[in-house]
């Protein structure tokens, strides 16, 4: 267990898959704080820095994403490819799987592509099966508008996304028959006190944590793919430096690796 701001923290993130009967909806929520600590360490670790807002936005991300791997089938990887032009330049990318119970972030700023439109394109992998992908266009300018739209466009079907309170999130998806008006109508402060106002089920709970699973030898087959492009900066310093595109974790590689 590790603390943040003095308190302790989990070192998973439990989400919870509760059904609103009556309602037929599925509420996923959970508190993020233990993947939040986990996704500072590893800036931390490797030198990197996010400015406030891209932080902020990634982490939206990270947990919203995870909710929603959670209202999936156990035996798919997901992951989301954000390409904005507002209100930000910049691409995300966050992927995770319930089979690992795992999600892992990161957000580029230099050498983006603009876009004359903020593009998603999801992408859910299951074994033995072709990829499918799917590119939505996102209206607007805030993550809670956007995981919606994701929803209404590509999974087609109706949900809402509240950031309660702290690092608490909340998704609730619209399940066949679901109470449309009463999910549209629905405040935050509604979610927080959902047990009380309506009869629900705890269904199940799964555990995540940030983690990506990278390492050198991972990337060398592609680094030594490449090898003739990076010669002159071999020759020079006799290493090449090169980071995860999951995570942004920074490895140096020597010549002899390369070998």
């Amino acid at each position: 267990m590790t603390e943040q701001n003095g308190h302790p923290v989990e070192e998973f993130s439990t989400v919870q898959a509760i059904f609103v009967r009556h309602r037929n909806c599925l509420l996923l929520r959970a508190d993020f704080s233990p993947i939040f600590v986990d996704y500072y360490l590893n800036l931390m670790q490797h030198g990197n820095r996010n400015a406030e807002a891209e932080d902020t936005m990634l982490k939206q991300l990270l947990a919203f994403f995870t909710l929603h791997l959670v209202s999936r089938p156990w035996q798919e990887y997901h992951a989301w490819t954000l390409n904005l032009k507002s209100p930000m330049v910049a691409n995300y990318f966050v992927s995770g799987s319930s089979l690992s119970e795992d999600v892992v972030g990161r957000v580029f700023t230099e050498g983006v592509k603009v876009p004359e439109k903020n593009m998603l394109f999801a992408q859910n992998i299951r074994t033995g099966k072709e990829p499918q992908t799917s590119v939505i266009t996102l209206p607007g300018d805030d993550v809670i508008g956007w995981v919606e739209d994701f929803y209404r466009q590509s999974e087609q079907r109706q949900a809402r996304a509240f950031a309660p309170e702290g690092d608490t999130f909340a998704l609730l998806a619209a399940q066949p028959g679901a109470d449309h008006d009463w999910l549209s109508e629905l405040s935050a402060e509604d979610i927080k006190n959902i047990e009380q106002q309506e009869e629900t089920k705890l269904l199940e709970t799964r555990k995540f944590t940030f983690r990506c699973g990278c390492t050198v030898e991972k990337i060398l087959p592609t680094l030594r793919a490449m090898k003739k492009e990076f010669a002159d900066i071999l020759s020079e310093q006799g290493y090449l430096e090169a980071s995860c595109p999951r995570c942004g974790a920074k490895y140096k590689v020597s010549a002899d690796l390369l070998s």
